[in-house]
């Protein structure tokens, strides 16, 4: 069922739609009768591939410039300059500070940094030039507000996505584009359950203890789900929001609160 009938028609592009988190909010759009183009490394095709008459995937490296030129090139070409983009695609790698291999932490930073900055400034310099008011939500996490353990480069990287987000939204606030960020907290996806794993293995502790922690730790009781986050995105997405832009919103079940 539609909630915001403003959303039919209008251009989402998600970056990282392929699962997740990602692949909440590209259902959740097309719930809003929304075009939306799926981004994504999973996909094989680097032209836009028609897959409904409100679906369309392509092929994205969000940390490669020439993937993220493609990318616009295709966008303009097919008359689909986004009224709505939402940029997920992100990844995360885990060791003490001290431990940590310095391709690990680049290669955070290319995805989670490097790649929201690529997108942000190819996407909405068109939206820019199209004269095309929007939104603009690019998912951060409470890492960008909090330091983790053994995960240094994650942390690192999401506080910059903050940063991006407010100087953004600043400079295009006069182009009617407003840009927000999501904070999202534990979150059941298939990168949280790895690094489950890969904490328990750094802590000496187990998948199983690690997961109790979580849970401890979340003040509604219980971790999110991908389409908690959703949610967020699309008020993000719509007019209730109309008079927000430089934010950074926690979907933590308020186990951040800042």
């Amino acid at each position: 069922m539609s909630l915001f009938e403003e959303l039919t028609d209008k251009v989402v592009l998600v970056t990282g739609g392929h699962q997740g988190i990602g692949e909440a909010v590209a259902k959740t759009f097309l719930n809003e009768n929304s075009v939306v183009i799926c981004a994504d490394l999973a996909f094989d095709n680097n032209d836009i591939a028609k897959e409904s008459e409100q679906l369309y995937k392509i092929h994205l490296d969000v940390s490669d410039e020439d993937s993220v030129e493609n990318l616009t090139a295709q966008l303009i070409a097919n008359n689909l300059i986004p009224n709505v983009l939402v940029n997920v695609a992100g990844i995360s790698t885990m060791n003490y500070l001290i431990e940590s291999k310095t391709s690990d932490f680049d290669k955070t930073i290319a995805v989670n940094t490097r790649g929201t900055y690529l997108i942000t400034k190819y996407i909405v310099n068109e939206m820019v030039k199209a004269k095309r008011p929007g939104k603009v939500v690019l998912i951060a996490s409470q890492a960008g507000k909090n330091g983790y353990r053994a995960m240094s480069a994650y942390v690192a990287s999401k506080h910059a996505v903050l940063g991006l987000t407010k100087t953004l939204a600043i400079e295009v606030a006069h182009d009617r584009i407003n840009v927000n960020a999501v904070c999202p907290g534990i979150v059941e996806t298939s990168m949280k359950h790895r690094e489950r794993k890969d904490g328990a293995e750094i802590r000496g502790l187990t998948p199983d203890d690690i997961e109790q922690e979580d849970n401890s730790q979340v003040p509604l009781g219980r971790t999110g789900q991908p389409q908690d986050v959703a949610n967020v995105v699309l008020f993000l997405s719509s007019h209730l929001s109309d008079y927000m832009t430089g934010q950074g919103i926690n979907v933590t079940g308020g186990m951040t609160m800042n």
